[in-house]
């Protein structure tokens, strides 16, 4: 089963398969979200140190080296490599949105220049490429990017980072209310838990976005 088979919603069952894609150099950009260092810290809580070990595995293992693999393709192609992360402007965090501020897992406050809030060390942007810093789950809600991508005549987003249920998938549904083509890239994106992450790839796939693998991808775009 390929891309235009897998990951089908309810919604989607027995749908015609999508076309293929026509993915230019020239309008294509690849978009890394939040994969930060904050969420690579095992907790001091062995519970939940334990509880987050699958994540922290397939983080290790298969999303930051996948992804990667593409920011360079895409570099040595001279296509565009942006980055968004979580970071608000203040110490005390008063600029976030609400959804940071609620109590809780996502309760977040990470200011812009602290260790947590930097964009891990394998992923770090190459000198000019754009990094954006959002306070939102949305990296189009809460920053210039929509305009950015615009002004760079970018029609095509492939998108890759964490957590596929939260801020990638915002992320998605804005980009593709703004009109923009959107591919999630199955193996560089990842949730809390596996379930969570193939369940979210089921709800945004083919009305929000395509869904398929980074080797779908290269061998799409002749990434090699």
């Amino acid at each position: 089963m390929n891309w235009k088979q897998a990951y089908r919603s309810f919604y989607y069952q027995g749908a015609p398969d999508p076309q293929d894609l026509n993915l230019r150099y020239q309008n294509t950009a690849l978009l890394t979200i939040d994969i930060q260092n904050i969420y690579m810290k095992p907790a001091e809580d062995p519970i939940e140190r334990t509880r987050w070990a699958p994540f922290r595995k397939r983080m290790n293992e298969i999303v930051i080296p996948a992804t990667r693999d593409l920011q360079d393709r895409f570099r040595r192609k001279e296509m565009d490599v942006l980055h968004a992360r979580i970071a608000c402007l203040l110490d005390d965090g008063r600029d976030r949105s609400l959804s940071q501020k609620k109590p809780g897992w996502n309760y977040l406050l990470l200011p812009l220049n602290t260790e947590d809030s930097q964009i891990v060390p394998e992923l770090s942007p190459a000198a000019g490429e754009i990094v954006v810093s959002k306070t939102t789950d949305s990296a189009l809600t809460g920053t210039n990017l929509r305009l950015v991508l615009h002004n760079m005549g970018i029609e095509n987003v492939i998108m890759c980072g964490i957590f596929t249920d939260q801020c990638v998938s915002s992320t998605v549904r804005s980009l593709a209310d703004e009109s923009f083509n959107v591919v999630v890239v199955e193996d560089c994106c990842a949730a809390g838990t596996d379930e969570l992450h193939y369940r979210e790839l089921e709800i945004i796939n083919m009305i929000y976005c395509h869904v398929m693998s980074s080797k779908e991808l290269i061998d799409i775009m002749d990434l090699a």
